[in-house]
């Protein structure tokens, strides 16, 4: 039997383009996404097929994406110090995420769902290879086909196929980046199509957070993902990138644009969450605080409190008193490598 790329069972392949090698993948099958092995000999016809293609595709650009043997693959390529060409291939889910299927407590996913009634920014965070864009991807369109209106998406690639038409009243533009510096020349041009709902695949560039935080607070709802270890990292990580464009003040935008930050861990069983959110309409938030006196650092404490809080609705609000400091060490954004 003729086997397909599609019958192989990766989440990422590493296959060499400069000459036909042993290439190696990570499965997607549980309990066996942290280990490397290598593609079974019955596949090499098709990885020779596959390193023509991407060749093809990629030629003078280092990243993209690929349609192959029916699957959809983001492409990342690196020269070796041996001078060797290899390429890691992410396979892509192109069926829209269902956000009640990804496996949230109920109580997170329900407030999660609520937020698309309100503007400002939800930074979806956490390390590569967790989910972060199929969270973000399942946040869009659940808003676009339960409340309407249009979104503009900005990525670089296009992963999942969102253009088009949700519900009843929502439709999606999708932006495909091709150049680092017109990160920020796509943001400002989506304003101008009025979207309710703006996606940014990664913030990438100093210009592209100012512009960013500028849309969060100008009426707009704003779904991002940043690669950080900690939720503070994805906080000071955009402060950061805005600060290099914006000088001085861009914690007061912030502490006014942000709606919730998700940083999320992939487990065996589902996705486990940190999970902050802030109160509409009032400036007096004490994660906003937080924010504006670059308390940044303390705000882990506060995250457990809201933990609770979401499991017991009842429960009272977190004083700034009640809150502990910690240390934290912020650090530089890394660029995206996958």
């Amino acid at each position: 039997m003729t086997v397909t790329l599609n019958d192989l069972p990766f989440i990422d392949l590493y296959v060499r383009l400069d000459k036909p090698d042993q290439a190696l993948y990570r499965s997607k099958e549980r309990g066996k996404s942290n280990i490397n092995q290598l593609v079974p000999a019955e596949y090499q016809l098709v990885i020779d097929r596959f390193m023509s293609a991407v060749n093809e595709t990629l030629r003078d650009s280092n990243d993209g994406s690929i349609d192959f043997d029916g699957i959809r693959c983001r492409l990342s390529r690196q020269k070796m110090s041996d001078n060797t060409n290899w390429v890691c291939a992410r396979r892509i889910n192109v069926i829209i995420p269902e956000l009640e299927k990804l496996g949230f407590a109920e109580h997170i996913c329900q407030h999660m769902k609520n937020l698309g009634r309100r503007d400002g920014l939800i930074l979806v965070s956490g390390a590569t290879g967790h989910g972060k864009t199929t969270t973000a991807v399942g946040l869009l369109a659940y808003y676009l086909k339960t409340f309407g209106g249009a979104a503009v998406t900005i990525e670089d690639p296009v992963e999942y196929m969102l253009k088009g038409r949700h519900g009843d009243g929502g439709h999606c533009f999708q932006v495909e980046v091709k150049q680092e510096e017109d990160w920020a020349i796509c943001l400002k041009r989506a304003l101008r199509w009025a979207p309710r709902y703006i996606y940014v695949g990664e913030i990438r560039t100093p210009k592209a957070a100012e512009q960013l935080l500028r849309a969060a607070t100008t009426g707009h709802l704003v779904i991002t993902t940043v690669h950080a270890g900690a939720p503070e990292e994805a906080l000071m990580g955009l402060i950061f990138l805005a600060e290099q464009a914006m000088g001085p003040g861009v914690q007061n935008m912030l502490a006014a644009g942000l709606t919730a930050l998700i940083y999320q861990t992939m487990r065996e069983n589902g996705p486990w969450v940190k999970y902050l959110f802030t109160e509409p309409d009032s400036p007096g938030d004490p994660i906003r605080s937080l924010i504006r006196e670059n308390k940044i650092g303390m705000i882990s404490t506060y995250i457990d409190r809201t933990a609770a809080r979401l499991a017991n609705p009842g429960q009272e609000q977190v004083s700034l008193t009640d809150v502990k400091p910690v240390t934290f060490t912020p650090s530089a954004p890394t660029k995206k490598t996958t």
